[in-house]
């Protein structure tokens, strides 16, 4: 079963097919989007990813929270469903 995962604290120039590419390495990437906003087009530094197996989930969250990437420590953790309401 597949798993959603928010992935925090992205470098601004990462786009989805940089997430994809990230993920990859450690198993079958479902899907990959890195958030943007909505005014300006740019990327809001968050995204998120969900993979083919809980293994392969299992697996990226292990190596890659903390990664270090262009100087900013990524956070990988799996992702809450959102609140009605926006909260």
């Amino acid at each position: 079963m597949a798993q959603r995962l928010f992935v925090g604290n992205l470098p601004y120039r990462f786009t989805s097919s940089d997430l994809s590419a990230l993920f990859a390495a450690h198993g079958a990437v479902k899907s990959a989007e890195v958030v943007m906003d909505r005014a300006t087009s740019q990327s809001r530094g968050f995204g998120f990813v969900e993979m083919e197996s809980t293994e392969a989930t299992q697996r990226a969250m292990a190596a890659l929270n903390g990664i270090q990437i262009d100087g900013r420590t990524v956070r990988v953790n799996e992702a809450r469903s959102r609140e009605p309401g926006g909260k």
